[in-house]
């Protein structure tokens, strides 16, 4: 959601510009724009892709500049509303992740003041407000216009005849890059990976004054010290590697950050922070609220552990009574809503536990302890293989609470997920894709696995999909079934494998076409349903892992066959920093 990227240093900064803008395409994104300090401060901005409209930013001349990739949230995407935003004089220029809650007030109060607007964005108001407090030093204004700001921000500023980025951020990431005479500022890590392994979390509040030899780091108006981290990413595990999307190489990575997670292993802090709590709540958003469900019914069914999992968009507003420990799930740690809900837990005074793929982001260093995923960069925006990484995290804490019963289970899990990547899908597909609407049904974790499944089918192919518990079909949605209405279910063995197979006959017969998804070598399931894909006969824990790829690959092909952009599903974000 929005993209950031700065550069001041010894070379020309637009190709570097527009490369890191390219590197945060995954974010989504309707606009881009730069702007560079050259002979005075040189704007180029546009409405659509990158690929589409870059000639034009090449005549931007310096070594300064700052870029952005919008995905709207204040006006239309367009050409004037795209970022970066200039001041009255044309001298100073904004780029701006985030919302400024309060900027209806404050545009007033500047246009009552003389200034005008050109753009109906919230970031508008932060360019009006330096240049109000701009007397040649861009860091004293950018300090005082901050405590004006209501809401989150991460801030690139720069001026005219000035070798100089004043960087602040609150509750939206920034990252800063150390090179060699030069320095970098992201949203996230993906654009400095080319130039840097070295880098800076900023935290909130925090304020950055970069030139190119040095940076100073201010916090509430004292000089801090950041600790300068390194990444063991590398450019190449960003790129798509001879696959024809992002989505279907991460889906493929599978197997190897599913084993990287689990090998990773928990430390004796969070070991004892797991082991000592007496119920667990998880908070999470979107795919990673269905890891957490799908963690509920395996916790209570393997360890008899209470577990409530709650929707961070709604955890704000609807507070349950908290007790015990409070995990944040979160692919990128920067999810508003997640990042809101956890603070709230802290403040509660409750044990707070992060599991995020992101190193230094806001989630892991808000919360008392953190598990780290292993999935590496994740480009697509249909989150994969943060999903499963996710599950191997969640699934780890009930080995743990089971004394390590499930050791055998999960050591060799991506083996079978290995083997589900060569699964036949055409004849699924084929159906999908001639449908308006499909159903995905379950029972016990299959059914958050059924609504990740719809998910990602609505996510990247456009089609209308809804994931159901299976027995609430016949309460409500069983008058939309049609020999036009496919239904995706999985159905394993186990406790509930009768029940399902008579909901699956009950959608048969109001004549709906059904694929299941059961284990190789059910004869009896393949002999009443139209489309049978087996998964291999394994542990519960792995069939939640296989079934869900199986429906991560049945969402591709999907939307391959209907030629979508699977890797930039329209209107969405790969990370969702406002609420």
């Amino acid at each position: 959601m929005c993209g950031i990227v700065g550069y001041i240093g010894r070379r020309d900064a637009t190709p570097i510009l527009i490369q890191g803008l390219k590197r945060l395409e995954y974010r989504g994104y309707d606009s881009f724009g730069l702007a560079t300090v050259g002979s005075a401060v040189e704007v180029y901005k546009k409405a659509g892709r990158i690929s589409d409209s870059e000639a034009g930013a090449s005549g931007l001349a310096g070594s300064t500049g700052i870029g952005h990739t919008r995905w709207a949230t204040h006006g239309e995407p367009n050409d004037v509303n795209a970022h970066p935003h200039i001041d009255c004089t044309g001298r100073i220029a904004v780029v701006h992740n985030g919302i400024i809650e309060n900027y209806s007030d404050l545009k007033r109060q500047l246009t009552e003041r003389g200034h005008t607007f050109l753009s109906e964005t919230d970031t508008e108001v932060i360019a009006h407000l330096i240049e109000e407090h701009y007397d040649g030093d861009l860091l004293a204004a950018v300090n005082a216009i901050l405590p004006l700001l209501e809401g989150s921000y991460a801030i690139l500023a720069i001026t005219e005849n000035t070798q100089r980025i004043v960087a602040a951020r609150d509750a939206s990431p920034l990252v800063l890059g150390v090179g060699d005479a030069e320095v970098f500022a992201a949203s996230d890590m993906t654009p400095l990976l080319e130039y840097t392994e070295r880098v800076i979390f900023l935290e909130d509040g925090d304020v950055a004054d970069i030139t190119p030899d040095r940076y100073t780091i201010y916090h509430d108006g004292r000089v801090v010290e950041r600790p300068i981290e390194l990444i063991n990413w590398c450019v190449e595990d960003a790129r798509k590697g001879g696959f024809a999307h992002y989505m279907l190489k991460e889906i493929y990575e599978q197997p190897q950050s599913f084993y990287e997670t689990i090998r990773a292993g928990i430390d004796d802090h969070v070991r004892q922070m797991i082991m000592e709590a007496d119920e667990i709540t998880l908070v999470a958003c979107g795919t990673s609220y269905h890891t957490t469900l799908a963690f509920k019914y395996l916790a209570e069914s393997f360890c008899n552990l209470p577990v409530r999992v709650e929707v961070g968009s709604e955890f704000k507003y609807f507070t349950p009574p908290l007790r015990g420990l409070v995990i944040a799930v979160s692919q990128s740690g920067e999810t508003a809503d997640t990042i809101a809900a956890l603070k709230m837990a802290k403040a509660r005074n409750c044990p707070t536990l992060a599991i995020t793929n992101m190193q230094g982001s806001t989630v892991t260093r808000v919360a008392d302890e953190t598990i780290l995923m292993r999935a590496g960069p994740e480009i697509g925006v249909a989150a994969t293989k943060s999903y499963t990484a996710q599950l191997a995290a969640l699934m780890q804490i009930i080995n743990l609470r089971c004394d390590g019963a499930f050791d055998d289970a999960l050591s060799h899990a991506h083996i079978a997920i290995g083997d589900v990547l060569l699964q036949e899908l055409h004849e699924a597909v084929d159906l999908c894709a001639k449908a308006e609407h499909v159903f995905f049904v379950g029972r016990g974790p299959f059914y958050p696995v059924s609504m990740e499944g719809a998910l990602k089918m609505k996510e990247i192919s456009y089609i209308h999909a809804e994931g159901y518990a299976a027995g609430e079909l016949k309460h409500g949605p069983f008058a939309l079934l049609t020999p036009e209405t496919p239904v995706v279910a999985v159905c394993t063995p186990g406790p509930t494998y009768g029940v399902m197979a008579s909901n699956i006959k009950e959608m048969k017969a109001r004549k709906a076409p059904v694929i299941a998804l059961g284990v190789a070598g059910d004869t009896e399931l393949a002999g009443f349903v139209d489309i049978f894909i087996p998964i291999p006969n394994t542990h519960l824990l792995v069939q939640v892992l296989t079934a869900s790829v199986v429906l991560q690959l049945l969402a591709y092909h999907t939307a391959c066959a209907l030629q979508r952009d699977v890797d930039k599903p329209r209107n969405l974000a790969k990370s969702v920093t406002v609420e």
